[in-house]
């Protein structure tokens, strides 16, 4: 986990966009930092338990994507590269759903951590998005989840 030292909502926000090159707004009626799924960046959500093993397996194939985690609802999202515009297949969305896990659609937010959520352990990064030049595309997220979700084969 890596925290970001800064105190306001409006200097968190900036901080993501200057330095992150993210395009997050401040939702001041909710008081969350938000960034907009869309044409530059999707996001799968997924219980925490699994997205240790996708976390895993990406690492070792060499790709670096932002994750946040949510402690309370045991919950990470990854933040990936866009959908493709047809989205996800009926039957992989089925598997992903088994998995409980959901692909964010087009318009939806993701709560980014704020200073004040990180002191309090509400919702931290467990990969901060310091490599945002080349997200992880999404449909790398959704195999690798669907690969760790699968029993490893009994050895004999």
């Amino acid at each position: 986990m890596t925290t970001v030292i800064d105190t306001s909502l409006t200097d968190r926000c900036e901080r993501y966009r200057r330095i992150f090159h993210l395009p997050a707004t401040v939702d001041d009626a909710a008081r969350h930092i938000v960034l907009e799924v869309g044409q530059q960046f999707g996001a799968v959500t997924m219980p925490a338990d699994l997205g240790e093993r996708v976390l895993r397996q990406l690492t070792q194939s060499g790709l670096v994507t932002p994750v946040v985690h949510h402690p309370r609802a045991r919950r990470w999202t990854f933040i990936t590269g866009p959908s493709c515009s047809a989205g996800v297949s009926t039957s992989v969305a089925a598997e992903l759903f088994r998995l409980y896990t959901t692909v964010a659609c087009a318009g939806s937010h993701v709560v980014l951590p704020s200073a004040e959520d990180e002191r309090t352990g509400y919702r931290i990064w467990v990969q901060t998005p310091d490599h945002l030049d080349a997200v992880v595309p999404m449909a790398a997220v959704v195999e690798a989840a669907r690969l760790s979700a699968v029993p490893p084969a009994p050895s004999r």
